[in-house]
């Protein structure tokens, strides 16, 4: 059975896992814990456990295909002491606290959910990201991060990690052994940059006889690379993973409704422009695009998993069964490209 692994956080992630859980393969996701904001963020400070907002998203993604288990995960308490607490968060939390580990409290979670595939936390040390701006100030935090860039102040220059994170053993294992890579979509510079920083990771990736693939965001999200074409987020994920890792590199050829663009341009936000015809020939990956949205774009669904990542907003997404069928083209065919045409 090939072996995939799926690294990321946030609602990207939560797509490709959609994408790949009922593909006939071992599937394993790798989680950021870089999460400090909202109720991970409370959980975190209070109970001193780690972040569990992202891999309760991936567990539920993974899970059986139930919207009342889905809707109650991602259930968000509204009133009294646990207002803004999710569900699933505190789930996650107590089971850390039973088992006294949080790797084996997510693995736990797993078996109790039932879900098809495995979820693993990047690492178990206490991630804290840090960013640079061009300006050189510090900004601590990955929720004060993501509040330096909604503010559009300052371009923010480089990314690290305090103190420094290790690798978790079973992920170390997961990469060295996947025949499939897979970056998931998402937040660049906090939901997968992290990933990346991580003692071990880029060693493990290298090692790997994996192919790796990384999926490129549709639209641009304000502030994270809002000026980026497709091959400047494969840029700045080798910048940490280092050059010429990344192999393929899939991305939606599809142009969305002019509606839905005329919305996110509200919001400062467009569609991620291709590739420069100049540029590509010194490219050390291969390019796939492929349409890849989810009802060419007219999709309006509310997502169940209950984050502002995946409310109402996010209308242009990718569809599941076409990012499914693309990543197990590049799998398992040579020339991928064709078989997606």
């Amino acid at each position: 059975m090939k072996r995939i692994v799926v690294i990321g956080g946030g609602t990207g992630t939560f797509t490709v896992l959609q994408a790949l859980r009922d593909t006939p393969c071992e599937l394993t996701a790798i989680v950021s814990t870089a999460d400090d904001g909202g109720s991970t963020g409370i959980l975190r400070d209070e109970l001193g456990v780690l972040p569990p907002g992202d891999l309760r998203q991936a567990l539920v993604a993974l899970a059986e295909d139930s919207s009342v288990l889905r809707e109650l995960l991602g259930y968000r308490f509204t009133s009294g002491s646990l207002k803004g607490h999710s569900f699933g968060n505190l789930f996650i939390s107590a089971l850390e606290k039973v088992t006294g580990r949080f790797d084996t409290a997510v693995l736990e979670a797993g078996k109790i959910l039932a879900i098809r595939g495995r979820v693993l936390p990047v690492t178990t040390d206490h991630m804290h990201l840090r960013a640079q701006t061009t300006d050189g100030d510090v900004i601590m935090g990955e929720h004060a991060i993501e509040e330096h860039i909604w503010a559009e102040q300052a371009s923010l220059k480089r990314f690290w990690l305090e103190p420094h994170c290790k690798l978790h053993p079973l992920a170390a294992q997961a990469v060295k052994q996947a025949d499939l890579i897979v970056i998931a979509p998402g937040s660049i510079f906090t939901s997968l940059v992290p990933n990346f920083l991580v003692e071990g990771m880029r060693d493990a990736v290298k090692k790997s006889r994996a192919k790796v693939v990384q999926v490129v965001n549709i639209m641009t999200e304000k502030g994270q690379g809002g000026d980026f074409a497709v091959q400047d987020f494969v840029e700045l994920i080798e910048q940490y993973l280092g050059e010429g890792q990344v192999d393929y590199v899939l991305y939606n050829s599809k142009k969305p409704s002019e509606e839905l663009l005329k919305r996110y341009k509200q919001e400062r936000e467009r569609k991620v422009v291709h590739v420069d015809p100049k540029r590509k020939a010194r490219l050390s990956y291969r390019m796939i695009g492929a349409n890849l949205i989810n009802g060419a774009g007219k999709s309006t669904q509310r997502s169940t998993v209950g984050d502002a990542l995946a409310s109402e907003r996010t209308l242009i997404r990718h569809d599941s069964k076409r990012l499914s069928r693309a990543l197990m083209a590049i799998l398992y065919f040579k020339e991928a490209e064709q078989y997606l045409k």
